[in-house]
């Protein structure tokens, strides 16, 4: 079987916290393969330990991507097979592996990509809002452009899901409040699958007051209402 025919690389999502939340297909892969990219190389060998997976792990990240993603490609025509994973959730998604994932198309390398853990449809489905049509936004700029993305989805009618880390929780719901109105309904939630998981849901004003009052530890999903004529009220705690 020749390279054209068969696949050449697979991503595979990794689990957000719960090492359980791994699938049993993507154990499969990931021992089968000749080798796993990882995006760090310390984090994914405390899941390969765990599950006894002894495939050789090389680094792929942001930083060498530029320099050895050609090369990765011609390996794979050449007959090898590679597993791509991130240290958490589905490569591509806010994470390396949308340069592989051209590469490999621009040169007909056959991809799968398989379904597993990921943040984003716990949060939405936790969050209480519609979600019937989303919009994902991934992290906000840090400075150029973010006051006009924001200003741009002021009016988007769908729910929008965003991703931020704990430094900048509490200026983007500043932000949020800023741009989008302190009575837009919202929901916060950190550390999906892990022991201190929380989802808290309010205005992006009760948002606000309810982070700046207490630490902020973790990696947050933000589910913001969509730009209604009709005001919704937000799903309030219990």
């Amino acid at each position: 079987m020749n390279a054209a025919s068969k696949t050449g690389l697979y991503l595979v999502p990794t689990p957000i916290g719960n090492l359980g939340d791994i699938t049993l297909r993507a154990l499969e892969v990931l021992k089968s393969v000749d080798m796993i990219l990882a995006e760090d190389t310390r984090t994914s060998s405390k899941l390969l330990r765990h599950y006894e997976v002894t495939t050789p792990l090389t680094a792929y990240h942001m930083h060498n991507e530029h320099k050895i993603t050609a090369r990765l490609v011609e390996r794979m025509l050449g007959g090898e097979v590679f597993a791509l994973i991130t240290d958490a959730g589905t490569p591509g998604i806010s994470d390396p592996g949308f340069m592989m994932m051209r590469a490999c198309a621009e040169a007909g390398v056959v991809v799968e990509s398989l379904p597993g853990a990921t943040s984003i449809i716990p949060a939405l489905t936790l969050s209480a809002l519609p979600t019937d049509r989303f919009c994902f936004e991934g992290f906000l700029p840090p400075k150029k452009g973010r006051k006009t993305r924001l200003e741009n989805l002021a009016h988007e009618e769908r729910t929008m899901v965003f991703l931020e880390s704990p430094h900048k929780l509490l200026k983007t719901l500043a932000d949020f409040v800023a741009t989008l109105g302190a009575e837009r309904p919202m929901s916060v939630s950190r550390e999906i699958t892990k022991l201190h998981e929380e989802t808290f849901r309010g205005t992006t004003a009760e948002t606000l007051a309810h982070f700046e009052a207490k630490s902020v530890k973790g990696e947050f999903v933000l589910v913001v209402g969509g730009h209604s004529k009709t005001k919704s009220k937000p799903v309030q705690q219990a």
